[in-house]
This record gives structure tokens, sequence and C-alpha cells, in this order.
């Protein structure tokens, strides 16, 4: 990915480009979110707070707020990152310890927030941004020696840290593999060699089929929560006293669903039989209310979404910004498919939310500011006919 070829007919018009169709399909998606959210937790939100906008309307100012934000943001130079880089980095790696501090607030069992005056948010959601702005920048610095094994250990290294710290400090497994898992698709994208990555990846899968085969002929009741899940997952109606009843029944609310649904507002299982089901189970009655082709819809946006970012970052000014806008690509792309594996129970639960649709003001907000970036980085796409160097001058033009 060392150089690329962009051609457009305003080349001397002295326009700056802005992509509108990524900033129109993200409010798609939160609107669209808004309206299920609505549908899917006006019950829940009567019945425990007597005020069935409770979930809507917090989540409707926070969006709106975030909204305008990011647009804000999105005018602002991307490259500003490039000495924040550090701080960004240290800023999430102590946010997340102040989580075992007085300051960590528990939530269902899991102490995983911060609360801070009046206002309470995942720290682990800022460790994700810190991750795509600061790797970039590890690989830039280490330039064109990035290169052989040795060389992506320091990017690597960086993301593992706050991904093991993320485990350890808020046992949030699935959030620590985000984390990882973005660090790795972003070296995957700077280097130049595939196969070691093919290889570590055919390795992976083999550890992780070995590891389910042992624990499927050995279900034996254990207690430990990480085996139980995987236990759930093999077998959701046997052990469904132990997590397997939420799977069971969103299966059964997309089963039910047919191809255009029962119409939105008629979902049965978000009357309590799906617990919590305005967050990371939110699509099982998106396929409810509005069939299969409602499930389709949502999946036709996301990919838009992506499809756009993919446009960013291969037209992207120099590396820094293509790496940013593809470490925004890969986490939207983790999320979404994780999400839907979890739902139609392809891979065992995670409490992986669906972007921009699931309940959860700092998913919100850290997401759209995400997309801030990746505005960023469109805006300063060139105007130009000759091919550009993307490993060009970023280490010349800015210190560090």
């Amino acid at each position: 990915m060392a150089r690329i070829s962009r051609r457009t007919d305003t080349e001397s018009s002295g326009q700056q480009y802005y992509d509108y169709n990524l900033l129109a399909v993200m409010i798609l998606l939160t609107g669209f979110g808004l309206v299920m959210l609505y549908s899917v937790s006006s019950y829940t939100a009567q019945l425990k707070w007597g005020n069935d906008m409770y979930f809507f309307s917090r989540q409707a100012v926070i969006s709106a707020a975030g909204l305008i934000i990011a647009i804000g943001i999105s005018h602002i130079d991307y490259h500003l990152l490039w000495k924040l880089g550090a701080i960004i980095y240290i800023t999430s790696f102590v946010l997340i310890a102040l989580v075992v501090t007085p300051l960590g607030k528990e939530y269902n069992h899991a102490r995983r927030w911060l609360e801070i005056g009046p206002f309470s948010f995942q720290p682990s959601e800022f460790a994700k941004i810190a991750v795509i702005i600061c790797v970039p920048i590890l690989i830039i610095k280490i330039g064109r020696n990035f290169t052989g094994w040795k060389a992506p250990l320091v990017p690597f290294g960086a993301g593992f840290l706050l991904a093991l710290e993320t485990y350890v400090l808020t046992s949030n497994l699935s959030t620590a593999i985000i984390i990882l898992a973005i660090t790795c698709i972003m070296i995957f994208i700077a280097h130049p060699k595939t196969a070691p990555f093919v290889i570590a990846l055919l390795v992976l899968a083999a550890v992780v089929f070995a590891v389910v085969m042992i624990i499927k002929h050995n279900m034996t009741g254990s207690s430990r929560f990480r085996l139980r899940r995987i236990m759930v997952w093999l077998d959701p109606e046997t052990y469904s006293k132990d997590g397997g009843w939420q799977i069971m029944q969103a299966l059964y609310a997309l089963g039910s669903g047919g191809l255009f649904g029962k119409g939105l507002g008629n979902s049965a299982q978000k009357l309590g039989f799906v617990p919590e089901a305005e967050n990371d189970m939110i699509l099982s009655i998106i396929c409810e209310e509005l069939g299969v082709f409602g499930g389709i819809l949502v999946i036709i946006l996301f990919g838009y979404m992506l499809y756009r970012l993919f446009f960013i970052a291969q037209n992207a000014k120099d590396l820094f910004g293509s790496l940013l806008t593809a470490g925004v690509f890969a986490h939207i792309m983790l999320q979404v498919v994780l999400n839907i594996s979890v739902v139609l129970n392809l891979i065992p639960t995670t409490g992986i939310t669906l972007p921009f649709i699931s309940y959860g003001g700092t998913s919100i907000v850290f997401l759209m500011a995400e997309m801030a970036l990746a505005l960023s980085v469109a805006r300063q796409i060139p105007f130009m006919e000759e091919e550009t160097d993307l490993w060009g001058d970023v280490r010349d033009n800015y210190e560090y």
C-alpha cells in the first residue's frame, strides 16, 4: 500500500473534500438506533423508572451533542494528534487504572466504569481510540524499516499492554480482544508481507478449535465463568439457567419475525424475555419487529459505512491518515461482526454492543469521536492526479 493514484475533476478548483456520505450514514444509523431503542426499551423503562422514554431521552441527548461535537472536531487537522499520541496513551492507561480506585463504579457485578461528578463512562472505550491513534504513530516512526517480525513487536506491544490492563483490571475480555485485534489489523495493513499473518491466524484458529473441542467433550458443569459461557454457547438449552436463557429467547425473536416482522413496537420478546434487550441483543428485537428485511437493512447501512471508511483510508493524504481510518474501520467491523455472531449464537456471548444502535452513552460518544477522525482525514484528501507516496512526508513534516 505504498503508492496510490487519485484523480478528480476539481484538481485546480481549490475546493476541499468532505465526506457527506459518511456523515449521512452515521446520522441514519443513529436515528434508526433511537427509533428502535424506544421501541425495545419503553416497556422496561416504564417498569423500572416510571418513564417509557427514560433510555430514549438519555440516548437522544447524548447522540445529538456527540454529533455536533463530532462535526466540529472533523474540521480540526488530524495531524495535531501526532504530538499528542504519548499523552493519549498514558491517559488511557491511567483512566483504566482508576477503575480499581474509589472512583470506579460497579454495574451488573462488573467494575468497569468511572464516576467523576455527574459523569460516568467506561475508560476501556477511550482505550480503543488510544490504540487507533498511537499504533499508527509507532508504525510511522519505524518507517520503511517496518519489515520482518521484530519491528512490528513495538506497536503490537503497545496494543497488547493496553489490552492486558483492560482485561486484568476490568475483567472485560471482549474489549481487550477488540483492542488487540485493532492493533493487529493496523500492523497487517502497514506490513509488506502477508504470509506471517495468515500463518498466525491459522494457528490461532486451530488453538481455539482445540480448546472448544476439549471443553465440549468435558462439559462437567464447571463453575468457571469463561468456561460456562462456552458451554452455554454449545448447548444453550441444557444450560439455560446459567445464561442460555438470553440467547434462546433472542433466537426465538429472530425466528418469529419472519420476512417483514410483526411490526414496529409489536415485539413479544422485549417484554422481559430477553434480558436488557436494549443493549447487545437489540438486533434480535429488530429482526422480530422488522423481520429479515430489517436485519438486512441494518447490515447494508453498516456495509456502506465501512465502504466509506475504506474509501477514505485508501485515498488519505498520508499513511498516518490512512492508518487512523483503517483503525476506525477495524473497530466498527469487529463490533458489528461480533455482535451479529453473538445474536445468531455463532460465538459465545461477549457483551459487545451494536455500534450506534445499542443503548450506551459512552459508546456513542467515542464512536462519534472516531467518525470525526475519519471525516478529518477525508477533508485532506488531496485533489491531484499524480501518485502520492503514503509513507511520504509525515515523518519529515511533523516533529516527534
